[in-house]
């Protein structure tokens, strides 16, 4: 596209209908500015089937290109990271691969720590004079260790978007709002007025704007049923360099605002619009983050490979060993902790809860320590992690609770209270964050 001198881009709200009118086959649900800043950037038009996407010039609203979406390079990436091109069932596997690589990198930090603070320094360098056996494992261990920050806020991120639904709804079932409350809110639709034209976007527009003046909308979408409702994803000056999100829904026949972010959320909920996906693309603090990201997603596969190398000769020398098992077992009965009590379990949880809470804060705060962005993506980080201890809690009584009752698990009896003792320590240390930052409704977000 070229640049259109002298000539003012016209706005997102006011090129619908133009589009409409000029190009009445383009059918299209959703138009979004790909970058305001780029003065070379087009708008997009796009509709819920997927099947073609439109780039409209912004200076004259003449058509610069298409494409079959799904078809795109970019959208295929984008399909395997989201699902791995597996209808249905990806999405879910790519959830749960997030939460074990943040499992994976929080236990490996603790195998890491050395038992004494003088053999810190050696635990953080690679001596290049050993075996490649040796550097190998240094480097394991030293790339898991700088990175474990930024792959623990990417991991987070990803986890929280996969599992959108259930994080949106605990973040309002812990300000006491029901998820029934957030299906409506999200549902919200129009009236339908008899014999009245909808609205136009520009129409609708001017009553956000009346409310926050120095805001930009960067997408809006267009309600396909007659009760429908205009969505409006919309900018303001915030911390995030993308700016800070928010939503409106409106009423294509009255103009009256549904839902505003600002006052329909609370704090905590507004910080899954602002800052998820800046947190998971980098953006939030400009090019620095945008390179720690790019540099800690890199860092899983390697890990992966140096893991690998460390750990298959193990393996194959406990396969030679063919009484290794045996021997194993004779030990865990000797040594094991089952028959230790709930105390036990109930205060290494705490100590380890406790460890946990400070380095899921510090993971956010060195995320964004190089561009000055600090507090924010600390508490997200500690905010969302809290919510994941919530819901294990849970699970943890559930099954606790079977087991007294004695339905099952009868033989797996004292690996169940051990489950419990943990998770009741590590809600006990979690859950008080998530009651001060909902009672006090503080805005870090």
């Amino acid at each position: 596209m070229k640049l259109q001198k002298h000539k003012k881009r016209i706005p997102i709200e006011e090129i619908i209908p133009i589009i409409q009118s000029k190009y009445p086959g383009i059918k299209f649900e959703y138009i979004m500015d790909t970058d305001e800043n780029n003065p070379l950037s087009t708008y997009r038009f796009y509709g819920s089937d997927d099947k073609q996407e439109y780039f409209i010039n912004p200076y004259t609203a003449e058509l610069s290109g298409k494409r079959i979406a799904s078809s795109a390079f970019i959208r295929v990436v984008t399909t395997i990271h989201r699902t791995l091109l597996i209808p249905q069932a990806g999405r879910y596997i790519v959830g749960l691969a997030a939460l074990c690589l943040i499992i994976l990198t929080i236990s490996g930090i603790r195998l890491w720590l050395p038992k004494k603070i003088k053999h810190l320094r050696k635990s953080l360098s690679v001596d290049f004079k050993t075996s490649f056996k040796r550097q190998n494992y240094d480097w394991h261990n030293v790339l898991g260790v700088f990175s474990a920050p930024v792959v623990i806020s990417l991991a987070l991120t990803g986890l929280v978007i996969t599992f959108n639904t259930v994080f949106i709804a605990l973040l309002f079932l812990f300000n006491g709002r029901s998820p029934q409350s957030t299906a409506s809110i999200f549902g919200s639709k129009s009236t339908v007025i008899p014999h009245q034209k909808p609205l136009s976007p520009k129409q609708l527009s001017k009553k956000i704007y009346k409310l926050f003046p120095d805001i930009k909308i960067k997408g809006i979408s267009i309600p396909k049923e007659q009760n429908g409702s205009y969505r409006f994803d919309v900018y303001k000056k915030g911390v995030p360099k993308t700016g800070e999100r928010m939503l409106f829904i409106v009423d294509q026949y009255s103009g009256k605002i549904l839902v505003n972010s600002e006052t329909d959320f609370p704090n905590t909920g507004k910080s899954y619009l602002s800052w998820v996906t800046p947190l998971h693309y980098g953006t939030f603090g400009g090019w620095p983050t945008r390179i720690l990201a790019l540099l800690g997603s890199l860092i899983p596969p390697t890990l992966f490979i140096t893991g690998i190398i460390i750990w298959w000769p193990r393996y194959r020398k406990q396969r030679k060993n063919r009484n290794f098992g045996k021997t194993a077992g004779k030990a865990s009965k000797e040594k094991s902790p089952e028959n230790l009590n709930f105390i036990f379990y109930f205060k290494n949880g705490i100590r380890y809860a406790l460890v946990i809470l400070t380095a899921s804060l510090s993971c956010g705060a060195l995320y964004g320590i190089s561009s000055g962005i600090v507090t924010a993506p600390a508490f997200f980080m500690a905010y969302y992690i809290s919510m994941i201890v919530a819901v294990n809690f849970i699970i943890s009584v559930i099954c606790f609770i079977v087991r007294l009752i004695g339905l099952l698990f009868r033989k797996q009896g004292k690996t169940l209270v051990r489950y419990f003792a943990y998770s009741l320590a590590f809600a006990l240390v979690f859950i008080p964050l998530i009651v001060i930052l909902n009672v006090f409704d503080v805005k870090i977000f």
